[in-house]
């Protein structure tokens, strides 16, 4: 979301979107320096989640060292380091997203150290899955989690595909589903998924990155599955019922949160700053009512 508008958040608000999942994520180019990722997780689990506040949007984060920048090992074993301080911030509901990317000796080598970090702190696992060979990413992935002694439904594999679900499930495992416009997972196969294997531990989220993606990909599905013939109770759980059930583990993560918010004050600060500019007229929420 650090990469989304004040008006994406709007219209998820519109849209229906409550609640946010914010990863960390690779930006896009590589970060050189330990203070880039200090600076990355202090926003993430602050600014981030003030600024979506402001705008009727509860935040929440996951933290780790994504596998592409695992393969700079000097600033990884730097950052390792940074991991603590940040998993038990308020709000960080996973260690994540974390897994493999070209399934390199380093990129395994620090997964494996982030999932022995969760296991220390009893902390939910989210887990990226390569784009390339994709399957056999994805079997490592659980093969280490099991390795490590983690419990699979504790462990939510991000990034599914028709060639990987029914592993991922037979295995025990959450299986989440990132729908974007072209790439990865569309929504029209997403249907048929569904169809396919019905609910049972299968989420959806919506990619919401700096590249071509869209936040409002778990409503627009919502939809397409009550048009194709989705009965309404498998839609609720791919599209709420099961990521709250996996993220709701992790004690940061509960529903009250967004059923009975905090109002609105577009007047508060944080760290001095405002979401607004000079002459904009702040939204205040008092008891259910708007004043603009």
């Amino acid at each position: 979301m650090i990469s989304r508008t004040t008006d994406d958040y709007e219209v998820m608000r519109a849209g229906g979107v409550a609640a946010v999942i914010e990863p960390a994520f690779w930006l896009g180019q590589p970060r050189t320096t330990v203070g880039a990722f200090k600076d990355y997780f202090s926003m993430i689990v602050g600014w981030e989640r003030f600024r979506a506040a402001q705008f009727g949007v509860r935040h929440y984060c996951a933290i780790g060292l994504n596998a592409k920048e695992a393969n700079n090992e000097p600033l990884a074993d730097e950052v390792m380091e940074l991991l603590p301080l940040y998993a038990a911030k308020e709000g960080v509901v996973a260690i994540g997203e974390i897994g493999y990317d070209d399934m390199t000796p380093a990129e395994d080598k620090y997964y494996r150290l982030q999932l022995e970090l969760a296991k220390e702190l009893d902390m939910l696992v989210l887990i990226h899955t390569p784009h390339r060979n994709k399957k056999e990413g994805t079997s490592r992935s659980m093969d280490a989690c099991d390795d490590m002694g983690l419990a699979p439904d504790r462990v939510i594999v991000d990034h599914n595909n028709e060639e990987t679900v029914r592993e991922v499930l037979d295995r025990g495992y959450w299986a989440a589903f990132t729908i974007y416009p072209f790439t990865k997972m569309g929504n029209e196969r997403m249907v048929e998924i569904v169809r396919e294997y019905g609910p049972e531990r299968i989420f959806i989220d919506s990619a919401a990155d700096w590249g071509v993606s869209d936040p409002l990909a778990v409503p627009k599905t919502a939809r397409l599955m009550a048009e194709r013939g989705i009965p309404e109770d498998a839609i609720r759980a791919v599209t709420y019922d099961n990521a709250l059930a996996a993220y709701g583990q992790s004690g940061q993560f509960s529903e009250k949160d967004w059923l009975e918010p905090a109002p609105i004050d577009q007047r508060d600060l944080y760290g001095g700053n405002s979401v607004l500019r000079g002459g904009q007229a702040p939204v205040v929420q008092e008891k259910g009512l708007i004043i603009e």
